[in-house]
This record gives C-alpha cells, structure tokens and sequence, in this order.
C-alpha cells in the first residue's frame, strides 16, 4: 500500500474536538478504501462494513436506536469496543437509506464514534432514490488518484521530494523530475496503474488495466441509467471521452455521434457525478467574485491523464518531445496541470476553470484561473516567449491583479513583464512538477 497525503487530513479530522462523521467522496478505483484501511491504523477498533453484502446490509434493516445499532456491528463482527477509540467505515453506505440517517445520530449521541462513508456513484444514487444526508451533521473529503508527489513517494524517490519541498531545485534534479513528470503524465496517478507499472516497469502490461478501468466506469453508470437510451449514451459518451478531453465541446452530435444536446448533456451530468470527468465552463470576468458563464461552451476535464494517453494512443510517441506541449496539440500539458491543481485540495471539489473573452475582433482564452487569497491569478500552460502570451496580457489589462503564472518547462524564475498597453506585473514561471504547489507559492507573493 502506498502512502497518500490525504492521510494527514483524515488525522486532522480525527484530532478535531467539533468533528462530524465524514464522507470520502471521490471517483471509484481511486483508492478509497484502501486509504481509509491505513488510516485505520490509528484506531484501536476498526469495522468494516460493506453495504453491498447482504449480512451487513441487515444491521440497518430495522429501524433500530443508535445504541440498538452499535450492539448489533458488535455482534455481527464478533468485536466488542471495551476502552479505546473505534473507528466504523460505512462502505457502499448509498444502498441503505437507514444507515444514512443514523450519521445524524452518531453525531448528535455517540460523537466518541469515529464514522466514515464512502460509496461508488454516491451522489447519483442518492437524487435517484430521494436520500439527503443530514444537513450540517456531516463533513466533506475528496480522493483523487495518485498526484506527482505521492507518484514520487511510491517510486522511493524521497530525496527529490525534500528538493520540491524547499523549492531549491539545481539543475541536475530539474533535469530528473522533469523526467519522472513526464513518466507520471504518461502512467497516470489511478491506484492499480501504478502499482502494475512500478512493479512490472513495462508499459505493455498496463494494456489489460486501462481496458478494465473504463469497463468499471461504464458498468458503475450504466447502473443509474433511468432507460436502455441513457444507457447506451452514457457507454459511447465513456468511450469518445478521452478523445474530447482538453476540448471545448458541444453537446450536440458529441463524439461524432447522432445525439442530440439534451441526451448527451443528460449522460455527461451523470458521469460528471460519478467524478469521472469535470465539465469546465468558463468565467468571464477578471476579478472576485466569479462568474462563471453556463451558456458558453464548457471545457472537458477527465479524471486521469494516464486512461486518456492510452486511449488516444499517443504513448508510444510520448518520448520523442521534451516538452509536453509538443504532445497532443499542448491539450496533456494544460490536462495535467489541472488534475495536479485538483489532487492537491482534499476539502473542495470544485472545477478549476478557464478564462474566456469572446468578440467579433477576436477571442482570447487562458488556460487556467485559480483564486489564491481573494485575487484571481491567470496560469498558462504553455513554453515559448512571453511576449506570445497575448491572452494572458489581455486578462492582466483587465485585472487587480499584479501576478501571473507560467507553467513551462523550464526551471523555476520570476519575470517582470509589461503588456502591450503598459501594466507592469510578475510573472511567475515554475516546472510542471510544481504545478501542485502553485497556490502555496503564489500565496506566498500575495
């Protein structure tokens, strides 16, 4: 089992004395429960219950008390809680309504009960079947796969890691984690991809993985299909999506097919629940708050730049380029950069969008917006001159803002940089393997 960081927020939560029964959220085969057995270890009582299994399916069958309810997991798993903490992980916890309802009450009369649910399709299972969790009685993380750090931690690199982590990079490890970034973005960061590659170090066998992946992603949304129609829609929308991911996409005729937009715009919102892919629709204005513009085109985000390299099947010429902007019409860079931008916030699961100005004259569009601080910072994803960077000049000539992201391939530096119209900002340029630790460093400059 490989170390997660998400770990050290499941410890925060545990140490909270206002701590709430929590909910792992996340897409599946990222790792869920494999997590919450590591954690496990800082108990001195772990349950396990799966709610897909039938005998444990029955301890919530009867509208039973919390005390009635904690008996019966005793009796059940042929454990008793003497002293000591106890934590209990609710595993598929969307097949029953009842166990749902009992996290109010673990909250409100067995706080001394560490809970935690997790459950594949959670979200879609719940507005099918009308279930609410108890407002204000429970809390939020969310797991992504594996981002370059932890990729790091599970390749044994750790010295590299303390390199990141002081931002004193010299140039024979920029030489190297650039490297590995690029084997990263090629593997991916899902669980069992990894684990196949690191063991095996032959791309070949990961053939058999991927395929089984996006098997296990059609057969989970099939399931909350409401008709064979949203069926078929939701298996060709899976299978054209590594191909559109990166893209502004319309809805109608999606993957080259004869949908039409409501049907597609139906199958996409459903696999989007599942935390599969990420629809990114843009903001159009410069500064707090933003807005964000649901009538323009959205962006396609996919949850994992490995499934969509073997999918479009661009791997096998991965390695002729140095940058990744050479690859896929510069579309993995920009993919990657935002999956490291999402994997590295546990607590929000929100889209991470882009920028859009669109005229008659002409359109400008930046890759990426984050807000760090209260300021929205414009990223670029892309190498070459900064005087070509004729979007971002564009956004800064709107903005408050006095700083600006360059993410490239080129080692870590700051530029003061003047737009055509005479705005003097700092642009700050960092590696991609830096990309998770954007926000930090930015926050440290606003």
């Amino acid at each position: 089992m490989f170390e997660r960081k998400i770990i050290k927020d499941l410890i925060k939560w545990k140490n909270r004395a206002q701590r709430k029964p929590l909910i792992l959220r996340g897409a599946r085969q990222v790792g869920k429960t494999t997590v919450v057995n590591m954690f496990s270890k800082e108990f001195d009582y772990f349950v396990e219950l799966n709610l897909d299994l039938f005998a444990d399916q029955q301890i919530f069958k009867s509208d039973y008390g919390i005390d009635d309810i904690i008996q019966a997991i005793q009796v059940l798993k042929n454990i008793s809680f003497n002293k000591g903490s106890v934590l209990i992980f609710i595993d598929e916890i969307q097949n029953s309504a009842q166990a749902i309802k009992m996290l109010r009450y673990f909250y409100e009369n067995r706080p001394d009960i560490f809970i935690i649910a997790a459950g594949s399709l959670l979200e879609i299972a719940l507005e099918n079947k009308n279930i609410s969790f108890p407002v204000g009685r429970v809390e939020y993380l969310y797991m992504y796969p594996f981002n370059f750090e932890e990729f790091l931690q599970a390749s044994k690199e750790n010295k590299l890691i303390e390199i990141i982590a002081s931002e004193k990079i010299p140039d024979y490890a920029h030489d190297k984690l650039m490297k590995l970034f690029h084997r990263y973005t090629l593997v991916g960061g899902m669980p069992e991809i990894i684990k196949t590659y690191l063991a095996d170090n032959d791309l070949g066998s990961l053939k058999g993985v991927f395929q089984s992946l996006l098997v296990s992603f059609i057969s989970d949304a099939e399931k909350y299909a409401r008709n064979n129609t949203l069926k078929s829609i939701i298996t060709h929308c899976l299978n054209a999506v590594p191909a559109e991911t990166g893209k502004r996409i319309k809805f109608q005729n999606f993957g080259n097919s004869s949908y039409r937009s409501r049907e597609v715009g139906e199958a996409l919102r459903l696999i989007e629940k599942a935390m599969i892919i990420y629809l990114i629709y843009p903001v159009t204005n410069t500064d707090i708050p933003s807005i964000t513009d649901f009538k323009k085109s959205p962006k396609l985000q996919f949850l994992d730049t490995g499934i969509i390299n073997y999918f479009t099947g661009i791997q096998p010429e991965f390695f002729k380029y140095d940058d990744l902007n050479a690859i896929y019409k510069g579309l993995i860079a920009e993919h990657i950069v935002r999956q490291e931008i999402i994997a590295n916030d546990y607590a929000d699961n929100s889209p991470v969008p882009i920028w859009t100005r669109e005229s008659k004259a002409s359109n400008a569009e930046v890759d990426i917006i984050v807000q760090v601080k209260g300021t929205i910072i414009p990223v670029e994803v892309k190498s070459g001159a900064v005087g070509s960077l004729k979007s971002l000049h564009l956004f800064m000539d709107r903005s408050e803002s006095d700083f600006a992201v360059r993410i490239c391939g080129n080692m870590m530096h700051f530029e003061m940089v003047s737009t055509p119209s005479g705005k003097i900002f700092t642009l700050i340029n960092l590696p991609y393997y830096l990309a998770g630790n954007l926000k930090e460093i930015v926050g440290r400059f606003i």
